[in-house]
């Protein structure tokens, strides 16, 4: 069993591995992340890399517990440590996700436009159902459709949707939503996370496509 959480398997070739030491920001996580996740080949690497990665993310949740956008990339990279790992060996991990991703929610819902209601929808959508895991496709549509409602024009809302759309066969709804997705505005600091997004975008257009 093969948990794909938030990471892709996207790859685009390979970059340092070299992570500076001391507190990083918000922004430098974000950016790290989007190396690893998709310039770093090898599910074995990537674990490692989102490892190192998500010591930085806590250092900054230990200093703002309170903070929903620390929290929020915590269980990002949590659950992106989870998608490379894999196996039941990843369902700890995608439960450290989940609780970061819930007491975001607690703190505010509209954090980040809505982005823990996204990352814990696909959570639902991607890890096993009961007895083995949490999933809940009924919850990760709920989910998915109200961060669609906060941030409608978002290239990684409409993406995770059109994904859960395809998945349950609603495949015109997903094409909808994999348009807004390409159309969605560039964000100037996360070049190659948006780089990796759309190339992730058209191709579940392709797939799309052939079903319709």
């Amino acid at each position: 069993m093969k948990l794909f959480i938030t990471a892709s398997l996207l790859t685009l070739g390979l970059v340092s591995s070299t992570w500076a030491a001391g507190t990083s920001s918000l922004l430098e996580i974000q950016q790290r992340w989007a190396q690893i996740n998709y310039q770093i080949e090898g599910d074995d690497a990537k674990e490692a890399a989102f490892n190192d990665l998500a010591i930085k993310a806590q250092e900054l949740v230990n200093a703002e517990p309170n903070n929903p956008d620390d929290l929020i990339w915590l269980g990002i990279i949590q659950s992106s440590t989870a998608g490379a790992k894999g196996g039941l060996g990843a369902l700890s991990l995608a439960k450290a996700a989940k609780k970061s991703f819930e007491d975001a929610i607690t703190i505010n819902p509209s954090a980040l436009s809505g982005s823990a209601m996204t990352s814990l929808g696909v959570l639902y959508h991607k890890v096993p159902g009961w007895p083995i895991g949490f999933g809940s496709d009924k919850k990760a549509k709920e989910l998915l459709v109200q961060s669609y409602k906060l941030n409608p024009t978002s290239i990684d809302t409409n993406y995770f949707l059109a994904e859960f759309l395809y998945d349950d066969g609603n495949y015109e709804g997903a094409k909808q939503h994999l348009e807004k997705a390409q159309q969605a505005a560039p964000r100037p600091t996360r070049p190659i996370a948006d780089s990796g997004r759309h190339k992730e975008v058209d191709a579940l257009m392709e797939k799309v496509n052939q079903k319709l």
